[in-house]
């Protein structure tokens, strides 16, 4: 108000002196309008003091109120503090009962951590025992027995292996341990099984024979390596005695396919009924036996040679038409030679030619005399002519004596060669093979490989007794033409001996 009285002042001082007619008129017209501010204000400043009064009366009356809310809250907060000490002293006790809780908690975690290790471990055991005993069981021959159930009392408590079986695989599949019979079965099937893995026992039990027949056959079990059966035949034939082999799925009992040598099912049924201490035994649990009736014998084998076995097989009937020509021969024209020298030495001692030509004649289908008598009739001739006939006689008998020794020879040179050329077209087909079909399927090369295998067996095994049989008869030869020389020169000897003495 103040401002617009002198805001007035100064408009009214500025038009004095611009506009000073106007100004003393408008001066008349400033002192009323004064007047009545005057007024206006007085009356502003009753109101105000009015108003003023007003609001200090609710000021003290609101002091009033705002002291005694003060207090209140004075007291309110003393509370609050009061309950927030017994807060903090309630939290501090809290905490130290969480410390402590976190502290248990640690200690039951490590607890439990170490607990779930050890049942961990313990359950890895469990499981890796009841695989490997569940193994165990499946091949072991034993169980083979116990199959049949009642059959087999004197089994010595392995019955129930199937269900053993059964619960170990379930153990072997499962995350949680086995219950304590569990565990405790598992140790007395164990215990049961190495008692009868060192047994030696017969028992009666059901086999699928060779013919794929169910029969009750006596088996004989050698711990847990050899099963051996015996099926009596009815009929009073000879009984059959064999091999078993064990299948783990089926969990039975085969008899091998082929059937043992004589001298072996002797010594098998010597021990069966109790007359020999021997036994046969496969230590490989069957893998030798399973071989064994895969063997091909040399008779089986040639057919997969292919066609080169034939020309093989001709040099070996021609080789073996030989050498028993060879050996009737040299047997026909064998002779004791020193006792008929003997003799001859005193027939021609005594100068004895009759008797002593038809000794010779006697014997003239052997080599030794047919060439002393040929020298008989020179007996009164030289010295020289004698020994000319004895030579032109012995080199007249030495090709029958080394007669068919060179084709021999040759064919046990050949042999091994045909077995080569078969080795090379067996390759050859074998290659055939390959650039075909690819080397995928070795099944598909097998064919070739055997043919060039069986034919280089073939040609050697024919190839080696020619051989031999050829060097033996070479020196069959050679000593049977030394001996007739030998012989020679002793019949001259002989002769011109007793001419020398008769002339004396």
């Amino acid at each position: 108000m103040k401002k617009i009285y002198m805001l007035l002042v100064f408009l009214f001082f500025l038009g004095s002196i611009f506009f000073p007619g106007y100004m003393t008129a408008q001066a008349q017209d400033m002192r009323q309008d004064h007047l009545s501010l005057e007024k206006k204000q007085q009356m502003i400043q009753a109101k105000a003091s009015r108003e003023l009064d007003e609001a200090r009366a609710q000021a003290g009356k609101k002091d009033l109120e705002i002291q005694k809310n003060k207090k209140s809250l004075t007291a309110a907060v003393e509370d609050l503090k009061a309950r927030n000490r017994n807060l903090k002293q309630d939290n501090q006790q809290i905490e130290k009962h969480i410390r402590e809780l976190k502290a248990a908690q640690v200690k039951l975690r490590a607890d439990l951590s170490e607990s779930q290790a050890v049942n961990q471990e313990l359950s890895e055991y469990i499981q890796i025992n009841a695989k490997d005993l569940k193994t165990l069981l499946t091949q072991s021959l034993q169980t083979g027995l116990s199959s049949m159930g009642p059959k087999n009392p004197e089994s010595h408590g392995v019955m129930g292996r199937r269900e053993a079986l059964d619960r170990f695989t379930f153990l072997d599949g499962h995350k949680n341990l086995g219950s304590m019979d569990d565990i405790v079965h598992m140790a007395d099937i164990l215990f049961q099984e190495i008692q009868a893995s060192g047994e030696v026992k017969i028992s009666s039990s059901t086999i699928i024979d060779r013919q794929g027949r169910e029969q009750e056959a006596q088996v004989l079990t050698l711990g847990n390596f050899t099963g051996i059966y015996l099926l009596e035949d009815r009929s009073g034939s000879k009984d059959e005695i064999g091999f078993l082999l064990y299948s783990e799925k089926s969990q039975q009992f085969f008899a091998l396919s082929k059937l043992p040598s004589q001298g072996m099912a002797a010594k098998m049924s010597d021990y069966f009924s109790g007359n020999s201490d021997d036994a046969v035994m496969d230590i490989s649990k069957g893998e030798a036996l399973g071989q064994l009736t895969h063997e091909l014998s040399l008779v089986e084998q040639v057919p997969r040679g292919g066609p080169i076995i034939w020309p093989i097989l001709a040099i070996l009937a021609l080789s073996l038409v030989i050498l028993v020509e060879r050996l009737l021969f040299f047997v026909r024209k064998q002779i004791r030679v020193e006792p008929f020298m003997a003799k001859v030495r005193g027939l021609v001692a005594r100068e004895d030619w009759e008797e002593c030509e038809a000794l010779l004649y006697s014997k003239k289908q052997k080599l030794i005399p047919k060439i002393l008598l040929t020298a008989l009739p020179f007996r009164n001739q030289s010295r020289q002519d004698m020994e000319n006939a004895l030579q032109e006689s012995i080199l007249g008998e030495i090709p029958r004596v080394e007669r068919f020794l060179s084709t021999l020879g040759m064919l046990a040179a050949i042999a091994p060669l045909l077995g080569l050329l078969g080795t090379v077209t067996g390759m050859i087909n074998t290659f055939h093979v390959i650039t075909y079909f690819g080397a995928g399927d070795p099944r598909m090369m097998s064919g070739g490989i055997s043919e060039a295998l069986v034919t280089t067996m073939l040609g050697l095994s024919v190839a080696i007794p020619i051989m031999l049989f050829h060097t033996l008869l070479n020196r069959r030869a050679d000593t049977q033409i030394s001996r007739m020389e030998e012989k020679a020169v002793s019949f001259v000897n002989m002769v011109f001996k007793t001419r020398n003495e008769c002339r004396q």
